[in-house]
This record gives structure tokens, sequence and C-alpha cells, in this order.
């Protein structure tokens, strides 16, 4: 069984999405840990604004096996993969950290190098990962979050419902 912590992004439609995302993982994999969802501006282009968190699954499937499944989940949510690499996206699901790996395995980067790159990436997976050591940097995500510049990227919690429970509560 290999510890798995995938980013999720949208902002298109943004919380149906989510919602279909976590509910889809859910379904595959059981019992998620989910971040506290975050809005961000948009990276890379002008769009609106996205939802971003991260969710921490197990999985007996392999890095390939676990690559379609989420390529899946994303055309499930009407992913359109024709427009540039910077743009708005119905769903976005990439897989951060899959166990220790290091390097390309089934042709995806791991670690992802968005962890140390994004505010949106790197927040929520030290709030759910805090005392994991990043395989390459061998610093705790807390250590990374508490490290990076966040006068680089906005990003504020916001208030999610799933299934009838508030995942991310902001204020009262």
């Amino acid at each position: 069984m290999s510890r798995v912590y995938l980013s999720l992004g949208s902002n298109i439609h943004r919380y149906r999405h989510i919602s279909a995302a976590l509910d889809a993982l859910n379904d595959t994999f059981g019992a998620l840990d989910i971040s506290t969802v975050y809005e961000s501006e948009a990276v890379g282009f002008a769009g609106s604004h996205f939802l971003n968190l991260v969710v921490g699954i197990n999985t007996r499937l392999g890095v390939g096996q676990l690559w379609a499944v989420l390529k899946q989940i994303e055309d499930n949510n009407g992913r359109d993969r024709s427009g540039p690499k910077f743009s708005p996206r119905t769903l976005d699901i990439d897989i951060l950290t899959f166990g220790d790996f290091c390097g390309e395995v089934d042709g995806v980067d791991l670690p992802r190098d968005e962890i140390t790159k994004n505010a949106f990436v790197l927040q929520p997976l030290a709030e759910l990962a805090a005392t994991e050591v990043h395989p390459v940097q061998q610093k705790t995500y807390r250590q990374l979050w508490q490290e990076y510049d966040t006068s680089k990227q906005k990003l504020w919690p916001v208030s999610f419902e799933w299934r009838g429970r508030e995942v991310s509560v902001v204020g009262g």
C-alpha cells in the first residue's frame, strides 16, 4: 500500500468539479485526507480564480495505473486537453508524491516540481503532511512552507462543504 498526495484544482464550475473529484476519489480509494480548500489567482495566464486543495490517499495501484484513473476522472468532468498548458480547466488532478519515489516513474515525474514552486500546492500539502520529508529536498513540508516566499502568490482559505460536512471552514 502506497501513500499518495494529489493536488486538485479547478477554475470552471469550481465547487461542482472539486466535489465530483472528491466523490470519485472516495469511491475509488476509500477514506480521504482532505486539506483546507484555498482560492488562488490563476498562475501563468489571465483567468478566473482557482479552488485548490491536496488530498491524501492510500492505493495498491502503480503510478501509471493511478495516473490513468486520475486522467479518467478529469475527462469525466469535461477536461479539455486541446488548449494551451496554462488555461482554464474544469479539473486538474496531479500526483504530487507517491511514497518516496523519485525520478520518472511510468511517465510521471516524482515528486512533482510544483510542490516547491506554488503556494497553492505547498501550503495544503504542508497542512496534511507537515512532518513528512520531501524525498529530494530532505526537508519536511512544514519547513518548506515556512521557507516559502509567500509574497510570490496570493491564496486564501475558503469554506467548502462535501457530502454534507464542512471540510474547509473559514471564520465563525
